[in-house]
């Protein structure tokens, strides 16, 4: 059994419960365990997450690359709330724990007798945090998916092409988005539980952490009156800020301030165009897109997006080539970021994206592939389920 060794992070000698499942949560405490703290993933007895079935594709070792998303650098056990033994490690592993994540139904946890006050009860010191779809309140009941939540936000409406259908988003970004958020409420209520001795609850929900992201469409509406739709990749307050056809492939450009744009159509032959009083101003610009668009196509069809981008890029403008995932991570590499970092279990090599967040000087952290069910299962089990009190010494500066 390999279980995660605790390097000399940021967040090393805190203890996570994991009691998430499918994206979202996982995601923050993951976060949470690439920074260095210890996770335990709690996940149903003979079934596990959800997403550990969530495939095709598979690695090699027959695990759901979904699954291994957000699940990197934890233990697992399998546990079943309705057993009064299993239950009595999962106090346990309340009484131990800074933090507890979960995804649960509102009031789910008071049913089986660890809900959040009983959490503090248990352990004052405990940050509990809670994501769901819809918030504790008039949309308790309501199971949060990140499709759903894309659909009632908004976000469709203002994602594909303007004569099109509404689209989704090409991931689960709500879920991406709600976990970043819970992992900023767990860090400042831990910075609050430290300066006073005493934890608090963190709840996140979905709906309002897209609509947040929305950001300049969503403040359009609430301070404007602003009614925002679907303008495929083109941007509602910018222009050129799109995908353009190329000889071959389509180029991203964006183009920021009139300056830029002089130096764009200069590069691509046209220079008339920024002295053109249709094309003057960037609100001019936009006012006239309809007629500016077909005239930087034109251009741009001289050659494949991947020639431009070479000779755009030198001279300062801000363009890319319409990439897939692989170019992407290639061009990451390429770039000196390094992304992707070799993981290893139980002899079991794998691979993962690097997290993002780089530290000067650099923290040793984890790099342990995400476990089998019920990896650590008997460890877990055999330090909790004979006692009621926690049995392993905390560091003295948490």
């Amino acid at each position: 059994m390999t279980t995660p060794q605790q390097p000399a992070g940021p967040l090393a000698g805190l203890r996570v419960l994991d009691l998430s499942r499918i994206l979202a949560g996982p995601m923050a405490a993951m976060t949470l365990a690439d920074l260095g703290a210890e996770v335990v993933k709690v996940e149903r007895a003979g079934a596990g997450d959800d997403t550990r079935t969530w495939g095709p594709p598979y690695a090699e070792d027959g695990t759901a690359t979904y699954f291994q998303t957000a699940n990197r650098n934890k233990q697992s056990v399998a546990l079943d709330f309705t057993n009064a033994d299993d239950l009595r490690v999962v106090r346990g592993l309340i009484r131990d724990a800074d933090i507890a994540v979960d995804n649960f139904l509102p009031g789910a946890l008071d049913r089986l007798g660890i809900g959040h006050e009983t959490m503090r009860e248990l352990n004052p010191r405990i940050v509990t945090a809670t994501i769901s779809g819809f918030g504790s309140t008039g949309g308790a009941s309501r199971p949060g998916y990140d499709f759903v939540v894309q659909a009632l936000s908004g976000l469709m409406h203002v994602t594909g092409e303007r004569d099109g259908a509404a689209m989704k988003v090409g991931v689960a970004l709500v879920d991406i988005l709600a976990a970043k958020d819970l992992t900023i409420g767990v860090l400042a209520a831990l910075r609050h539980r430290d300066a006073t001795g005493t934890g608090m609850h963190v709840e996140v929900n979905l709906l309002s952490s897209i609509q947040q992201a929305l950001a300049n469409q969503s403040q359009a509406v609430v301070g404007a009156g602003a009614s925002p739709t679907r303008l495929g990749n083109m941007h509602p307050s910018i222009c050129p800020y799109e995908s353009l056809p190329c000889a071959e492939g389509e180029l991203a450009v964006a183009v920021g301030n009139d300056k830029q744009f002089r130096v764009f159509v200069r590069e691509l032959g046209v220079p008339q165009l920024a002295d053109d009083e249709r094309f003057a101003t960037n609100p001019l610009r936009v006012e006239h897109r309809e007629e500016l668009r077909p005239l930087l196509s034109e251009a741009l069809a001289a050659k494949p997006a991947a020639e431009w981008q070479d000779q755009l890029v030198p001279a300062g403008l801000a363009v890319g080539k319409v990439n897939t995932i692989a170019e992407g991570i290639a061009l990451a590499q390429e770039l000196g970021i390094d992304p992707v970092v070799p993981l290893e279990r139980d002899g079991v090599a794998s691979s993962g994206l690097r997290h993002p967040i780089r530290y000067t000087p650099e923290f040793p952290l984890p790099l342990v592939g995400p476990p089998a069910l019920d990896a650590d299962g008997d460890e877990i089990r055999a330090r909790y389920r004979d006692t009621d009190a926690p049995n392993t010494e905390r560091p003295s500066n948490v």
